[in-house]
This record gives structure tokens, C-alpha cells and sequence, in this order.
């Protein structure tokens, strides 16, 4: 009787297991080291208990898990890669190496930004100091019209 309950604990684990595999998947702000920590557990637990998959399907369902911001990169694992020969392990690499090169970029697209964004603001006020000036020379000028205006009335 022993053996059937320990067989039943160990099945509900597996069953447990291949759910949270099957729904496995990683957040936007996540790291790659993050999730992959997370999905190794996962993949180590079923191993663990003489269950789990290929490699092949840990690399495909990893690329999966992935946010839609790394569909580019996804896209071009599977068109360059062969997937039956890629390891997990430089996969992750492969991953990380592009989160750095997407980090560099958000960074002087944002750098570029901010400066166009003060270019634009320090433009604007100059703009708005000419017509300060331009407004105040206007008035300046009426003014004056209308003194002659008078003085030629006199």
C-alpha cells in the first residue's frame, strides 16, 4: 500500500510539474537569468522524477515563454539556428547577449531624444523671445506714429 501512495504523490508532482511547464513564461521586466532560474527548477524537478522532455522542446519552449518584445529575436533564432542542436545553455547566452546590445540602444535612442527634445525647447524660446521683442518694437513704433500724428495736428 505504501508503494501505490508514494506512486500517487509522485505522479500529482509530475502532473503539477508538466502544468507549470506548459504555462511556463517570462515577464517583460524579467531577466533572462530570472526566468531561466525559474524554468530550470522546473525542467530539474521533472528530470528528477524520470520525467521531461528533449532538449529540443526545452529550447523551443523557452523560446516561447519569451515577452512579445523579443518576437525579432525569437524569429531569428529559428530561422538561423537549428533548434535540435542548439543547447539551452547558449541559447541563454545567445539571449543575454542581445538584452545588453537592446539596452545600449534604448539608451542613445534616449539620449538622441533628449537632446532633439532641448534642441526643440530651446528653439521654441527663442522663438518666443523674438516675438517678445518684436511684439514690444511693434508697440513701440505704433506709439510713436501716433505722437507724430499729433504733433502734425498741432
Amino acid at each position: 500500500m505504501c508503494m501505490i501512495g508514494n506512486s500517487q504523490v509522485k505522479d500529482n508532482k509530475i502532473d503539477l510539474l508538466v502544468q507549470q511547464y506548459e504555462q511556463f513564461t517570462i515577464l517583460e521586466e524579467e531577466s533572462i537569468d530570472s526566468g531561466f532560474a525559474r524554468f530550470n527548477t522546473i525542467i530539474t524537478s521533472l528530470k528528477a522524477l524520470d520525467e521531461g522532455f528533449s532538449s529540443k522542446n526545452y529550447v523551443r519552449k523557452f523560446l516561447r515563454a519569451l515577452h512579445p518584445k523579443w518576437r525579432a529575436k525569437v524569429t531569428a533564432i529559428e530561422e538561423l539556428k537549428d533548434l535540435s542542436s542548439l543547447a539551452l545553455d547558449e541559447l541563454i547566452g545567445n539571449l543575454k547577449v542581445h538584452k545588453v546590445i537592446m539596452k545600449k540602444d534604448s539608451e542613445i535612442y534616449k539620449g538622441k531624444k533628449e537632446r532633439v527634445t532641448s534642441i526643440a525647447l530651446i528653439a521654441k524660446k527663442e522663438s518666443i523671445d523674438d516675438e517678445t521683442l518684436t511684439s514690444g518694437s511693434d508697440d513701440e513704433e505704433y506709439a510713436m506714429a501716433v505722437r507724430n500724428f499729433k504733433n502734425s495736428l498741432e
